[in-house]
């Protein structure tokens, strides 16, 4: 009986993966993404929603940004956060799955 050989997933996906889950493998960093996959909020609303300090709120977004998994926008003194890759929604569905 031969043996087949294994599938391989495409080199660039797998680490685009590893990229996501690196950068949204916190707690924090993780409901973040929860609470903006179907909407934008500033750092204020996100803050009240997860009980977390100013500080660390807009540190873990920052890092969320400077990482591509999120984006931002300004309008007038308030920043909006959005979710910028699709793929943060698909893990995010995947854990709820498990």
């Amino acid at each position: 009986m031969r043996k087949s050989k294994p599938i391989f997933l495409d080199l660039e996906k797998v680490q685009r993966a590893a990229h996501v889950l690196k950068t949204v493998a916190h707690p924090t960093r993780l409901r973040i993404a929860e609470l903006l996959q179907d909407r934008e909020m500033t750092v204020g609303e996100i803050q009240e929603c997860l009980g977390t300090s100013q500080s660390l709120t807009s540190h873990q977004l920052s890092l969320m940004k400077d990482r591509g998994i999120l984006k931002s926008r300004k309008a007038g003194k308030s920043v909006y956060y959005a979710v910028n890759s699709p793929e943060v929604i698909q893990v995010l569905h995947c854990l709820k799955k498990c």
